[in-house]
């Protein structure tokens, strides 16, 4: 958390001390990541999200902090903890949401499934050289027309020879415009099953025909990661790059179980970060001659904040115990990913409401948290798909259309 040891910020943002439950690794493998947002992501972010521009640039220096692939043991992985991994997600999401997309693309969803589905071969080819992000992945899932209801995905595959020919369309795809390996989810046509394959670019760097993608633009949020639409139009796929394991839906889902945490460790980075700006600028900000904490309104909105930041805390790390003891159901990801991103939301503008006018201005940086967190509250599952899953089990009886 913010105070532990090697930390920059003198703003206690830990009230149970919960940095007194890290280990060693996880301690080190926080303050790193915050290091790099310190020193090098929040001195250059708010220009790419100004322009919509993904920065290329920061790439070379993500690969040096070697957490990619965070969980995963071996193929150059460093194998930490949940707990490190979510550490790792809120201290990129405290600097920027488009960077911990991001990276949960590459590492959680992209490297997941190669990880968890394909065989020994596949790991081998693909994942030493994602962990060193000389190869970047994309995670092709979601639809124009299935969102929330991806089962229903309608992207089609038929096996022709040697190779796989795919057809259809894909929406909100990170990392799809310029990914080295794009898996995707497509219907086999001859057993109408959802299957995964991995797209490859050409040896010259080029797609193959068939795969075209347009950037999706006007985002208000996490807009410097690029997140296009692709078409698929006899695509072409070498059956080899089948993943092996992946036979059904319920394999998707074994992959997004392990990653559905990773969106309240985000909520609880944007809200930590809120929360940080907040209390040194009603420090630091001076009105009727005397600093705004001096106000009564102002000293209840921050007690309030930190209250709601501390509950999203304890939730964050118990996901991450309950994981690691592969105890973590379904409802307790969607209690978790319901409550963090109304309570971050919550911050994150009560957080801009403090700042005032200046919490319009990228330069105080509210205002990319609070747009980003617009996005948080969205993917991953909105609160009204959260709250069904909860209800159900709550009641016993499906609420589902």
């Amino acid at each position: 958390m913010s105070t532990h040891a090697a930390t920059s910020s003198a703003v206690n943002t830990d009230y149970y001390r919960l940095a007194d439950r890290l280990s060693g690794a996880e301690r080190e493998i926080s303050a790193r990541v915050r290091g790099f947002v310190d020193t090098k992501l929040l001195p250059v972010i708010n220009d790419y999200w100004d322009k919509a521009q993904f920065p290329f640039a920061l790439v070379p220096e993500i690969a040096k902090l070697g957490i990619i692939g965070t969980t995963i043991q071996g193929y150059g992985c460093p194998g930490m903890s949940r707990l490190a991994s979510g550490l790792v997600a809120m201290e990129m999401a405290r600097g920027d949401g488009s960077m911990n997309t991001f990276l949960a693309v590459q590492s959680g969803l992209s490297m997941g499934s190669i990880n968890m589905l394909g065989s020994e071969e596949q790991k081998q080819r693909w994942l030493p050289e994602m962990a060193r992000l000389s190869k970047i992945g994309a995670f092709g899932l979601t639809e124009p027309d299935h969102g929330s209801d991806s089962v229903g995905l309608e992207t089609s595959a038929r096996r022709e020879g040697d190779s796989y020919v795919l057809n259809g369309k894909k929406r909100w795809i990170g990392n799809a415009s310029f990914a080295d390996l794009v898996i995707i989810w497509a219907r086999d046509e001859a057993d109408r099953k959802v299957k995964g394959f991995v797209l490859e670019k050409n040896p010259d760097g080029t797609y193959p025909d068939g795969y075209r993608t347009e950037l999706i633009t006007g985002k208000i949020g996490k807009r410097a990661v690029w997140q296009p639409d692709i078409v698929m139009e006899n695509l072409r796929i070498p059956a080899d790059n089948k993943l092996a394991e992946a036979h059904s839906f319920r394999d998707v889902g074994r992959v997004l179980a392990t990653t559905r945490s990773g969106a309240s460790w985000e909520a609880l980075g944007h809200a930590v970060a809120a929360y940080e700006i907040a209390v040194r600028y009603a420090e630091e900000r001076i009105q009727f001659g005397k600093p705004i904490a001096s106000f009564q309104l102002v000293q209840n909105a921050l007690a309030n904040m930190l209250a709601e930041l501390t509950a999203m805390q304890l939730i964050c790390f118990r996901l991450a115990e309950l994981q690691s003891d592969d105890e973590l159901t379904g409802p307790m990801a969607s209690l978790a990913k319901m409550h963090t991103a109304q309570k971050g939301r919550w911050i994150v503008s009560q957080a801009r409401d403090i700042l005032g006018g200046n919490g319009l201005l990228l330069e105080n940086h509210v205002a990319r948290h609070l747009t980003d967190m617009e996005v948080v509250h969205t993917y991953e599952g909105t609160d009204s798909i959260q709250s069904l899953i909860l209800g159900r089990d709550i009641t016993g009886i499906s609420a589902f259309a």
